[in-house]
């Protein structure tokens, strides 16, 4: 399948949604999903992506090592080596498709601070 790099504007912005939970590779959700190259178990987190004047929420997979300690809804990331795959497969004669998000990891965002106040 074709991975194609995600470029954002320097504008765009990512806040947690929902905590990790794990990745499965069968729909009876007894095999957790690994990475093909390292073996690591991957995990799911909703974020929502924000850029310009949109938003949306992409559930982006993220090797566990890949996610920082102190995640919570709110929280201000960043994905790296963000990549978009789009995909499609024919189930029970219907068309599903989509495109699969993935990240090397989540990098956690400093927020924004207010202007210091000018000494009077």
């Amino acid at each position: 399948m074709a991975r194609i790099r995600v470029g954002l504007l320097p504008t765009a912005s990512f806040m947690v949604g929902t905590m990790p939970v794990p990745k499965y590779s069968d729909a009876e959700k007894t095999q957790f999903a690994l990475d093909r190259e390292t073996g690591e178990q991957l995990k799911t987190i909703t974020l929502f992506f924000m850029e310009e004047d949109r938003a949306e929420a992409l559930k982006i997979t993220v090797p566990a090592s890949g996610l920082p300690n102190g995640l919570k809804p709110g929280l201000p990331v960043m994905p790296v080596e963000l990549f978009a795959t789009p995909w499609a497969r024919i189930f029970n004669g219907q068309l599903s498709d989509g495109i699969a998000y993935r990240a090397d990891r989540l990098d956690l965002v400093a927020p924004a601070s207010a202007p210091a106040a000018e000494a009077a």
